[in-house]
């Protein structure tokens, strides 16, 4: 098994997921949701139980392509996000076929509210400062405990390679990107890292007794010793949280798709990313 070895193949295949997302991107745009657009919301008692699909259904003639979730300590209010400003008329003519169709009355009208992309915003820059500051310190961290700013530097190549991917994945399906990608890209790399020093840690040891092979052979050897601990790991996170995806209402499946993606590519840049990294780096060291 020469994973390492071979990882002129593992960074193409990464890179032609990456340019792809981006040619999508900048060809069609990214399909950015009500959180960072903007928009109105409006919030209904129903006062019965009641499916998303239900609802999209009964106000498909608005053409609103809404976010739709459940609300109320009960569940039996429901919270509809547009990317639409909607005049009060508006607002009143969606609400009135609820009315015909629940039997509301007018103080079933929770509330209403327009709202503007600064929210996204804010939140999109408290992320890129979560992921820069956890990085940094990631970086120190592995640095020291590996006494090799190598390890660190490889293991924060992945975490970036992992953010790409999965955001060039949401460029290329045009998946809404909303604050639930946000948060499950933070919890990604939270799983990453840990996923990638196990396999450092298997590095550290193999270095001290298999000081005649190459860096690349190493890591190979790393590599096939924890395969098996980390696919069975990552089968076992899949289900979890492909059993949220199918079972969970939108708001649940919204924050479990990324996280999805994002254990599937931290699984790939621990085994094919970041040791090939290290190796990469060790081997151009040493030749110069």
């Amino acid at each position: 098994m020469k994973i390492a070895q071979n990882y002129k193949i593992w960074f193409s295949i990464s890179l032609a997921v990456m340019i792809l997302g981006l040619v999508m991107a900048l060809t069609s745009g990214i399909n950015f949701g009500i959180d960072f657009t903007g928009g109105t919301m409006m919030q209904f008692k129903i006062g019965q139980e009641f499916t998303v699909e239900e609802v999209r259904e009964l106000i498909a003639q608005f053409e609103l392509d809404p976010d739709i979730v459940h609300a109320g300590t009960d569940s039996m209010e429901v919270i509809i996000k547009t990317k639409k400003d909607l005049s009060n008329q508006e607002r009143m003519d969606i609400f009135e076929v609820f009315k015909q169709k629940y039997n509301l009355e007018d103080i079933d009208f929770r509330e209403a509210q327009q709202f503007g992309a600064s929210v996204g915003e804010e939140i999109t820059n408290r992320a890129l400062i979560s992921i820069v500051l956890a990085s940094i310190g990631m970086l120190i961290y592995i640095t020291f405990r590996f006494n090799s700013i190598k390890f660190g530097a490889a293991a924060i190549i992945a975490l970036i390679h992992d953010t790409l991917i999965v955001l060039s994945i949401y460029a290329i399906v045009k998946i809404p990107v909303n604050s639930s990608v946000i948060a499950a890209i933070l919890t990604i790399v939270g799983y990453s890292i840990n996923d990638t020093i196990v396999v450092f840690d298997r590095l550290r040891e193999n270095l001290k007794y298999k000081k005649k092979e190459t860096h690349f052979e190493i890591a190979d050897t790393s590599i096939k010793q924890t395969l098996t601990r980390s696919i069975n790991t990552s089968l076992t996170t899949l289900l979890v949280i492909g059993c949220l995806f199918i079972f969970g209402v939108e708001s649940i499946r919204e924050f479990a798709l990324p996280l999805l993606a994002g254990v599937i590519t931290g699984t790939y840049s621990s085994i094919f990313i970041a040791s090939p990294v290290w190796a990469l780096s060790n081997s151009i060291g040493k030749a110069q």
